[in-house]
């Protein structure tokens, strides 16, 4: 095939969005950052009156309103008012409960930056945060402002996963559960919700006990729920009937990986199972792309952490002994893979 035959078969316009897509990533995240969805949650506004109650300056705000109309998340009326999209509405109110604002806060204060660090992280194969991924929890764990923010991106991240595993799982078969790394609680809290016989609660780090205590109160489940207070590696995790592990073990090597499934098994009680929700990368790796930035996420904040496939997490499991294992899709790209012990 010549040239000019090559170029009249082949279109550009699909590099070149993906190569745009960081715009319109960073004009939602710096929507939510100034409060767009928020303003816009009671009525709509003029062009002016958002732009001075979010605080910014005329020049760009037409443009910027107008982009969030044409991504979808703004409408615009005749009038030339904006008001909030229905999906806008549900999930970057920050007053609902389905709210995932703060997931998209901490994405734009904690990776979007990172990432112009990509090229140097694959030259030398280290973490571009400066330390590795337990000396950055540490960190991370010992400002009250800097962690209330990060449990709320967590919840955020969380939540659709949530409301798909506890419409999907039979949790009619089981009575307890603990959620290994919890955050605010938000997946015990709607397992809770949803099945009202289940009882257990969510293990973390001391120092979220009081982010989680204030979570599941103010959703009434304190005297179901409890938190679980530890560090899993000094520390035996908590027995239930289930437990679950969301979006850990990606965070570390594939020793650590180990040496938490096999917690997770010393654990549970025969018959006990397993739950580990991740961005699993597809078994051919051609197709799950959001799983694998994923992975390169974890290259550039942890010292050995990485993302994987359903059946590299299912022959983990089964060298520690579980069976029954199967693997099914969730929400927001993630997956689960089950096994019993």
């Amino acid at each position: 095939m010549d040239s000019a035959m090559f170029h009249s078969a082949v279109s550009a316009d699909r590099i070149v969005e993906l190569g745009y897509a960081f715009r319109g990533a960073k004009a939602l995240m710096s929507a939510v950052e100034l409060g767009v969805f928020a303003q816009l949650s009671s009525h709509p506004l003029t062009c002016e009156d958002l732009s001075a109650q979010i605080g910014i300056a005329p020049r760009g705000a037409r443009d910027f309103f107008d982009a969030l109309v044409g991504l979808g998340l703004l409408v615009r009326d005749e009038r030339g008012r904006y008001a909030n999209t229905t999906e806008a509405e549900h999930y970057l109110d920050p007053r609902r409960t389905t709210y995932l604002g703060g997931l998209l806060e901490n994405l734009n204060a904690r990776e979007y930056g990172l990432w112009t660090s990509l090229t140097q992280a694959l030259r030398s194969g280290e973490a571009q945060t400066g330390f590795e991924a337990a000396r950055h929890f540490d960190t991370l764990y010992s400002d009250e402002d800097r962690l209330d923010f990060f449990m709320r991106g967590m919840t955020g991240a969380t939540l659709p996963v949530a409301m798909a595993l506890a419409k999907q799982f039979p949790w009619r078969d089981y009575r307890t559960m603990v959620d290994i790394g919890t955050a605010q609680g938000c997946l015990p809290v709607h397992i809770a919700q949803s099945w009202p016989h289940m009882t257990g609660g969510g293990f973390d780090l001391p120092p979220v006990h009081p982010f989680f205590e204030r979570y599941v109160e103010a959703r009434g489940l304190s005297e179901r729920l409890q938190f679980y207070s530890g560090d899993f590696f000094k520390d035996p995790l908590p027995e239930a009937d289930v437990l679950v592990m969301g979006r850990v073990l990606h965070n570390w090597d594939l020793p650590t990986k180990k040496m938490l499934l096999n917690k997770a098994y010393a654990a549970l009680p025969p018959g006990g199972t397993l739950i580990v929700y991740e961005r699993l990368i597809d078994d051919d790796r051609r197709h799950a792309v959001g799983s694998l930035l994923s992975s390169l996420n974890m290259l550039l904040m942890t010292a050995g952490g990485f993302d994987f496939t359903g059946r590299e997490c299912m022959s983990w499991m089964d060298e520690v002994g579980f069976r029954k294992m199967r693997l099914e899709p969730l929400s927001a790209g993630q997956s689960f893979v089950v096994g019993v012990k």
